[in-house]
């Protein structure tokens, strides 16, 4: 079984100078159903199509099946997406012998930048750069699915530490 570990954090500083790959990222939903997602991704020239499961307790790791297909079959796959779609500039930043994916986010969600690191266990020790802000592992607002249908520039709160209770303020 395929199983993704990862951690995500919001980005507080600057990381561009030290990222040493960026590559412009389109993605669409055609299931966004709770406990499973399929996802068509557009990542420079390639396609893949992508089903995640459910997240585990902790938030940091489910099961994830990805296949690479072609560009034009993506293409025509966004075209069957739910409403939404995601794009990003992904920046790769090496840091302490980790890869860091540091996705900044384009149109409506504009002004929101996530890092994401994955990791081989739960409980793996990784340095933390000094632009790595909040971590938001787990926190369903901050997955690319949720952004899909509720992005950033319609969140009357920036951090989900203002509202009180975890959540961003609607």
């Amino acid at each position: 079984m395929n199983k993704e570990i990862e951690r995500k954090f919001l980005v507080c500083g600057e990381y561009k100078d030290k990222a040493h790959k960026a590559t412009r990222i389109v993605q669409g939903y055609l299931s966004s159903a709770p406990g499973r997602t399929v996802r068509v991704r557009l990542k420079g020239d390639k396609g893949f199509i992508t089903v995640k499961g459910a997240s585990s307790a902790s938030g940091m790791s489910r099961f994830e099946w990805e296949k690479e297909i072609g560009a034009d079959e993506a293409e025509a796959l966004l075209g069957l997406c739910e409403a939404g779609a995601i794009d990003k500039t992904r920046h790769l930043v090496e840091y302490c012998g980790h890869i860091f994916e540091v996705d900044e986010f384009h149109g409506e969600n504009d002004g929101l930048t996530i890092a994401e690191i994955e990791l081989r266990a739960e409980d793996e020790q990784f340095g933390k750069p000094d632009w790595l802000g909040e971590e938001v592992t787990g926190d369903i607002h901050y997955y690319n699915s949720y952004l899909s249908a509720h992005p950033f520039m319609t969140w009357e709160g920036i951090s989900p530490a203002e509202s009180g209770d975890g959540m961003p303020v609607k």
